[in-house]
């Protein structure tokens, strides 16, 4: 399922009219087999939320991450799933926190490369969005092994991780936030 720029404008009204990025990243066979694993009814985007509580972000860390590894949570919307419900579904599922999406802050396209592969073209949609809710419990242990909050200031840590790392998703996802925190200061 691709999210088109019809439906993007469609969310303005709402959340805003987001900055659009475009990034290259070359990943290797095991980040393009995980990429090209998610694309499952046709998918080639993910929903990014920035969920503020307290001045602090929910974040995640999958269970391959390193210690102290940790970023904003993201899935994909299912065929037929509007906005709001998808959102609201990876929130609980990652985060176990009821949200309110508040501003569409980036709509990035991100063409994922990996020698002698066809290329990946993917979209990340990011969201700001508030809770009520103070307690992390996600209910998708697959996918996540730990939630918890964060300063801002932490994400510099995370993205120092990200980048010794020399995945190629994990290094996409450190510049992903570096262009979220240049439009929404709070998330420095």
């Amino acid at each position: 399922m691709f999210v088109s720029d019809q439906t993007i404008e469609s969310w303005a009204a709402r959340y805003g009219t987001p900055r659009k990025w475009a990034h290259q990243q070359t990943v290797n066979p095991e980040d393009y087999a995980i990429i090209s694993g998610s694309q499952k009814h046709g998918r080639r985007h993910d929903i990014t939320l920035y969920i503020e509580g307290d001045g602090k972000i929910a974040v995640i860390a999958k269970p391959f991450y390193p210690p102290g590894l940790y970023r904003a949570p993201s899935g994909g919307l299912e065929p037929e799933e509007s906005l709001e419900a998808g959102a609201t579904r990876e929130a609980l599922e990652e985060t176990g926190l009821r949200i309110q999406l508040r501003d569409h802050l980036l709509a990035t396209t991100v063409i994922f490369e990996c020698s002698g592969k066809p290329e990946i073209e993917w979209h990340s949609l990011v969201f700001s969005a508030t809770t009520q809710d103070r307690i992390l419990s996600p209910t998708d242990h697959h996918e996540i092994r730990e939630a918890r909050w964060a300063t801002p200031d932490e994400f510099a840590v995370f993205g120092a991780i990200m980048r010794r790392s020399q995945h190629g998703g994990l290094l996409y996802r450190a510049a992903l936030h570096e262009q979220v925190a240049q439009i929404h200061p709070a998330f420095l």
